[in-house]
């Protein structure tokens, strides 16, 4: 996603990347795979890149909720176009964010650092989670890890909003309905995908744009964020904020690496928003072992496309989904459509060779 969004801004971007995928080397002007995105493996591509490449500057997308180290070291070598390490941190400080949601009288469903006294309801989060793995329903009598707390199922809606911020105001780009999926072993809250369609009042998202006003300078955030939100009935209850470019900017036609890049700096463009229809973005996941064969044929709008011969591990993400039409239902069910000859035909070859 990001690799393609350089490459569109006239960019040559350079790409460390776990997975290497089709769309990262076709948009790349050289990519480096490495197995973890820790300083270990981190700094010897980044390394290698700043010896043969004049590089200006770093984006960073999703993996690092793990590796703050890594995101450290990279802002101690180029300018990091994003938020500070020390924001992402705070941001996965769990009592620190509640706190803070608390001080700016900011809804949230109800947390707790210590076993409540009634497991019923609750759900256990990892602190430091990303696309919802590792959350579960909480069990009588179980021991939790140490980076993981308690927060109280709330029914409702996922949402989220897009936003662009210079460390001091927001600009909203646009609000998005998520979903779901479980996956056996993972959780049954896993990111599946997300549409720029809700049935968001304009009061409703007056309220969310009050709360990045108070959010964007109380934690500097800078660069493109998003925000995540469960809608339920007429009240909203703020989840996380994840600190870096989503999945989301790709519903979006708005020159939105431009944007990130001016925001980091302190400049919000503006932007006249032109929506023609919707477009969806949806992941499609292995249910089983799945090795992708030589010469598969993909259909149109299949990004994140796996290299040849490699082997998908079961609940991992095989490849992703972008679909545009002119209403919500009729994208969504282009989706379904996509995602069941993609995953037939990859079935087809696992038991039949063919």
């Amino acid at each position: 996603m990001l690799a393609q969004a350089a490459h569109q801004a006239g960019l040559k971007p350079l790409v460390i990347d776990l997975y290497n995928d089709q769309d990262t080397q076709f948009y790349a002007a050289e990519t480096r795979q490495i197995t973890a995105l820790s300083a270990e493996y981190l700094l010897p591509a980044f390394d290698y890149f700043i010896k043969r490449y004049p590089v200006d500057g770093v984006v960073f997308g999703s993996g690092f909720e793990q590796h703050h180290d890594g995101l450290r070291c990279l802002n101690a070598r180029l300018t990091l176009w994003g938020n500070q390490p020390d924001v992402v941190a705070k941001l996965h400080d769990k009592s620190a964010f509640f706190a803070l949601l608390d001080a700016l009288q900011i809804p949230y469903p109800e947390v707790s650092f210590a076993i409540p006294d009634q497991n019923e309801g609750w759900l256990l989060k990892p602190m430091r989670g990303q696309g919802g793995v590792g959350i579960r329903r909480s069990r009588s009598g179980e021991i939790a890890e140490l980076f993981d707390y308690w927060q109280k199922y709330q029914e409702g809606a996922p949402h989220s909003v897009l936003f662009l911020a210079d460390g001091k105001r927001s600009q909203i780009v646009g609000f998005n309905r998520q979903w779901t999926t479980a996956l056996n072993g993972a959780g049954e809250f896993i990111f599946s995908g997300i549409i720029n369609s809700t049935k968001l009042s304009l009061e409703q998202k007056n309220q969310i744009s009050v709360w990045l006003d108070k959010l964007v300078p109380a934690l500097s955030l800078k660069g493109l964020n998003s925000l995540d939100f469960i809608q339920h009935e007429q009240a909203s209850y703020v989840l996380e904020i994840n600190p870096r470019p989503p999945a989301s900017m790709q519903l979006y036609d708005a020159d939105l690496w431009v944007r990130h890049i001016k925001a980091c700096n302190g400049e919000l463009l503006d932007y006249e928003m032109l929506q023609d229809g919707f477009t969806a973005y949806q992941i499609v996941y292995a249910r089983q072992n799945t090795q992708i064969p030589d010469g598969f044929a993909w259909p149109e709008e299949v990004v994140d496309i796996p290299i040849p011969n490699s082997i998908i591990a079961t609940g991992r993400p095989i490849c992703s989904m972008i679909t545009h039409g002119k209403e919500p239902k009729q994208v969504l069910d282009q989706l379904q459509i996509k995602q069941s000859r993609i995953t037939h035909s990859l079935n087809r070859f696992q038991t039949h060779g063919i």
